[in-house]
């Protein structure tokens, strides 16, 4: 039954990535773009999951959590760089 459906997941995922990626060259302000930029990773996070089910290995998995945590900081940097103007 979930392998029926892993492969509409990917492209859907897949999808969404491509709609980010359109956001984030063409967005008309610097808050769209960082969100855009947040969605893109955790698209790309959500994607690796769901390879890593589809191909039953774990290093998707490692890979996904790398990816957010440091799509995490990634964030959190640019918001305070965008309101304050400085990152410390």
């Amino acid at each position: 039954m979930t392998a029926a459906v892993l492969p509409f997941a990917i492209g859907g995922f897949a999808l969404a990535m491509l709609l980010c990626l359109y956001r984030l060259l063409r967005g008309p302000g610097v808050a769209d773009r960082v969100l855009a930029l947040d969605t893109l990773y955790i698209c790309s996070l959500a994607l690796l999951v769901v390879l890593g089910i589809r191909l039953g290995s774990g290093v998707y998995f490692e890979a996904a959590l790398l990816i957010g945590l440091l799509g995490f900081i990634g964030t959190v940097a640019l918001g305070r760089y965008l309101a304050r103007g400085k990152v410390l």
